[in-house]
């Protein structure tokens, strides 16, 4: 595809990425889009690059809009290799070029690429003229590193967000109203959920500072563009970075001779007959990335697994490992699980989720080999009590 004039001026030359299927344990199934921003102005400016194996793509675009030697400025809103891998071979074009960062991605450039570039620093809030546009930088810093800003065009209403508002997804379509919002909330959420939960926070802070500006498009370094679907974005993002959940259940499990899935099952039954919607994730089959999007939405996480070699089985750990990274809040927890003798696994899942600070109103259940009927019936008992607690809570 060709490059794209998304406002006078501005231009798409990034590069769709549509092979991957793993961006650091991120399962992307549906690849991906690295976005790059040209500014053609008395200053000619380029926003963010791509990833260095993709740089003769993002080239092909931009010379057939200008000479890349006319290249007066390069903006470094993140440090990460998919934004800079491309900065040393568009400085070989343009090697007087000036890169514009915030403090904290000079610091980043200069440990990636040990290089002696000409790098200046902009303040949190610093304008600058390039012509008839005037680019202001606002930092967000840990979304999702600290060397993270985004660039904003007041003349255009366009908000270059760097991660914020990104998607890890390819496609053909450059703006939300081609693609759907469908699609797009569920890998807007997804991307947030496995990137940027962690900084809540800070994501709250970024948004509440960039509250004042007028936005008519953001312009995100991964996915499609916003323009029509803004409003539909920032509602879901407010529920996101507060940790606002829905009255629903998330059963995360993995199994060795189905006790401990038989368990997850019989919960299963008991919260649907409380009439709280539930979800079972099989972690022999789901991956962790493609279950973290429905723990952000889930209030109540019910985490099951038998004991191996005096502890959870190995699918399990990785799993909360990779939740412990993410610290999902506000949430209410349950374990269970099955054991031949030692029965050290729920346990070690209660010790997780009480460093979360997750609210544990019932006690786990483990059960010794295979649960027998009777046990069964307790298990579901316990499933529909939990499901009357959620529904229970004032939202």
């Amino acid at each position: 595809m060709d490059n794209l004039e998304i406002k006078p001026g501005v231009y798409w030359v990034g590069v769709i990425d549509w092979d991957i299927r793993n961006f650091h344990g991120y399962i992307t199934q549906r690849g991906t889009t690295y976005n790059a921003y040209l500014i053609v102005d008395e200053k000619i400016t380029l926003v963010d690059t791509v990833k260095a194996c993709l740089f003769d793509e993002m080239m092909d675009r931009i010379k057939k809009i200008i000479d890349p030697s006319k290249i007066d400025i390069i903006v470094s809103n993140h440090v990460e290799m998919d934004h800079t891998g491309s900065i040393p071979m568009i400085l070989e074009h343009c090697p007087n070029a000036e890169i514009i960062t915030s403090t904290q991605g000079e610091k980043g450039l200069k440990r990636h690429f040990k290089a002696d570039w000409n790098l200046r620093v902009v303040k949190s809030g610093e304008s600058m003229s390039i012509g008839k546009k005037t680019l202001t930088f606002v930092h967000i810093p840990m979304v999702h590193w600290p060397d993270s800003m985004v660039t904003y065009i007041a003349e255009d209403k366009l908000l270059l967000s760097n991660d914020a508002f990104g998607q890890h997804i390819a496609t053909p379509e450059r703006f939300d109203d081609e693609l759907g919002w469908d699609v797009l909330k569920e890998e807007a959420a997804k991307y947030y959920a496995n990137i940027v939960m962690p900084y809540g926070p800070q994501a709250a802070k970024a948004i509440e500072a960039l509250g004042g500006i007028e936005i008519d498009m953001i312009a995100p370094c991964h996915g499609i563009i916003w323009r029509s679907l803004i409003p539909n974005i920032l509602a879901e993002y407010n529920k996101w970075v507060n940790y606002e959940t829905e009255k629903r259940a998330l059963i995360v499990f993995d199994t060795m001779w189905n006790s401990t899935k038989s368990m997850a099952y019989k919960l299963q039954e008991g919260l649907m007959e409380a009439g709280l919607p539930t979800t079972v994730k099989f972690l022999g089959t789901n991956h962790i990335s493609d279950i973290v999007p429905e723990m952000m939405h889930s209030r109540l996480i019910l985490l099951g697994s038998p004991t191996l070699n005096n502890g959870m089985l190995p699918t399990m750990g990785a799993f909360l490992t990779y939740i412990k990274g993410l610290r999902p809040k506000k949430r209410v927890g349950f374990a269970f699980g099955s054991y031949g003798w030692g029965g050290q696994a729920v346990g070690e899942i209660n010790e997780i989720m009480e460093k979360l600070k997750w609210d544990m109103p019932e006690e786990s259940i483990n059960i010794n080999y295979i649960p027998d009927p009777e046990e069964l019936d307790e298990v579901k008992a316990v499933g529909k009590k939990l499901g009357e607690y959620i529904l229970a809570q004032e939202e």
